[in-house]
C-alpha cells in the first residue's frame, strides 16, 4: 500500500482530535450550575443570578445611574454599553439589586451623548447598571426561558 505525502499530517490531526487524546479535560461549571434564572413572580422578567465564577468569567463591570444637569434640568444617564435591545426594539438595562444578581429593567432613551445614554425614565440614580456582560446576561436569559 503506498501512502501520499499528506497522509501522516492527516493521521496527527485525527488524532490530535480524538477525545481523550492530547489534553487534559478543562474543567468548568456547567451553564445550569453558573446561571439561575428565576422568574420574577407578578412581572413578565427573571431575576438572573450567576456564580462568582461566572461572573469572573464574563468579567461582568457595572457604573451608577448618574444624575446629571442638562438645560436647567436633572436627568439620568447610563453608559451607552449598558443598554440592549428586544426583538421588539424595546430598551433595556441590567440592575443590580444585591451581588451576582441581576435585573433586566426597561428603560427610555431620550438621546445618545458620546458614551451616555440620556433617559426619560429608568432605575434610580445611584442604582448599578451592567456595563459589561449586559448580552451574556440577556442571552443566558432568554435560553432559559425557551426551554
Amino acid at each position: 500500500m503506498k501512502l501520499n505525502r499528506f497522509g501522516p499530517m492527516v493521521l496527527a490531526l485525527v488524532v490530535g482530535l480524538l477525545p481523550g487524546c492530547g489534553r487534559p479535560p478543562i474543567e468548568t461549571e456547567s451553564a445550569s450550575k453558573a446561571v439561575k434564572v428565576e422568574p420574577i413572580e407578578g412581572s413578565d422578567l427573571n431575576r438572573v443570578t450567576v456564580t462568582a465564577e461566572a461572573a469572573k468569567r464574563l468579567d461582568i463591570q457595572m457604573a451608577p445611574v448618574r444624575s446629571i444637569a442638562l438645560s436647567g434640568k436633572t436627568r439620568k444617564a447610563i453608559p451607552y454599553a449598558s443598554l440592549v435591545y428586544d426583538v421588539s426594539g424595546n430598551t433595556w438595562a441590567y440592575t443590580s439589586p444585591e451581588s451576582l444578581t441581576f435585573v433586566r429593567m426597561a428603560v427610555t432613551v431620550d438621546y445618545i451623548e458620546g458614551d451616555l445614554a440620556i433617559l426619560t425614565s429608568g432605575p434610580p440614580a445611584g442604582s448599578q447598571v451592567v456595563t459589561v456582560g449586559v448580552a451574556e446576561l440577556y442571552g443566558s436569559e432568554n435560553e432559559f426561558e425557551e426551554e
